[in-house]
């Protein structure tokens, strides 16, 4: 009876020990297949953080692009060489993470830092570019008002320049010797009036040069210049000067001018030709001056 129970003992224990066994086996690998999901997850986790924090460079990087031709400007500026130097670690890292299966949380952490640190020195930089930004505008809105106090002094300037030009102009007006009162007549051999100009022996020409203080005085030329109907020129007495050219004359005369009136100067040409009936033009010059230009009608 005993041995009985004893082996029926014997056998619950070891039915109990089998299922123990059992039970401890279960346990071990329903916790190693929770182990294997959960570092799954933290590697899926992980990835995402990669993926992730990539798109974020990928977005920090474009902006900073969108500020290369500033980026001359700061060429030896610190901050450009902190940045490139993060720029570099953060690619390397993000080579290293592609490039390996499983992924280490100090990985993605040194990334993360580093594009925290590529975060920060994009804020300072793209700050001191508006800082710049808004010191040149602040120096063209200065020059711009330099441009125009120039525009403005420049057309002063000129405007005072046409003023002295014309003074000077008037002024030398001013000193042009005067003639009033010009006349042609044709004479007879006796100096008398011829009225028929095809007649004339001698043509005279009158004028009057009334007082003027701004004429320098002294010795003075008179050059005359009678022109024909035909448009040919009376008589040769030379040439003188004028604009820069020599100009032939038909008669001259000097005079000794002291700043007050001369009446009834007279200018003689003895008839070579048989004149025409017509329109005759009168010159008178004098100190590179054409003082007058005057046509008369003398008939026959």
């Amino acid at each position: 009876m005993n041995k009985k129970y004893i082996y029926i003992g014997a056998g619950l224990g070891a039915v109990l020990i089998v299922a123990i066994v059992y039970s401890v086996f279960q346990v071990t690998s329903l916790k190693r297949e929770v182990d294997l999901v959960n570092a799954e997850n933290e590697q899926l986790l992980l990835t995402n953080e990669q993926l992730t924090l990539s798109n974020e460079y990928a977005v920090i990087d474009a902006e900073f692009k969108q500020y290369e031709n500033q980026a001359t400007t700061f060429a030896n500026d610190t901050i450009l060489a902190k940045y490139t130097a993060a720029k570099d670690k953060v690619e390397q890292l993000m080579a290293e993470l592609k490039s390996e299966k499983v992924k280490s949380q100090a990985q993605i952490k040194k990334l993360q830092d580093e594009i925290a640190t590529l975060r920060g020195l994009l804020r300072h930089y793209v700050a001191q570019i508006d800082s710049l930004g808004k010191e040149n505008a602040g120096l063209r809105a200065e020059n711009a008002e330099i441009r125009n106090r120039n525009e403005s002094l420049t057309s002063q300037v000129q405007e005072v320049s046409k003023r002295n030009e014309t003074l000077s102009e008037r002024m030398t007006l001013a000193e042009k010797l005067n003639v009033t009162g010009v006349s042609i007549m044709s004479l007879k051999g006796n100096g008398k009036k011829e009225k028929n100009i095809t007649k004339a022996k001698q043509l005279k020409v009158s004028f009057t040069i009334p007082q003027n203080n701004s004429t320098p005085v002294g010795e003075k030329t008179i050059y005359l210049r009678i022109v024909s109907p035909e448009g040919a020129l009376l008589g040769n007495a030379g040439t003188f000067d004028f604009e820069g050219g020599n100009v032939p004359c038909t008669a001259k005369k000097k005079i000794e001018y002291s700043g007050e009136e001369i009446p009834a100067v007279e200018i003689y040409w003895d008839v070579n030709t048989t004149l025409t009936p017509g329109e005759y033009t009168v010159e008178l010059f004098a100190d590179n001056y054409r003082l007058t230009s005057r046509k008369f009608i003398l008939k026959k």
